[in-house]
């Protein structure tokens, strides 16, 4: 996977993250898509996305 696909999951997830907590919504569809996107990240870098914007977050 590319950087710029791996971006673009990035963004997709902290878009899905922002709508929840805006709108509280707690849809079961949205936190599907959220472990999805998690899964998939897992699997390309070996890395978790949390942890990983959570790093990106103190720098």
């Amino acid at each position: 996977m590319k950087n710029s696909e791996l971006r673009k999951l990035v963004s997709e997830y902290k878009e899905i993250k922002n709508k929840q907590t805006k709108k509280h919504l707690n849809n079961f569809k949205m936190y599907e898509k959220l472990r999805e996107i998690e899964h998939r990240y897992f699997h390309e870098t070996g890395r978790t996305l949390k942890s990983d914007l959570k790093d990106f977050k103190e720098k």
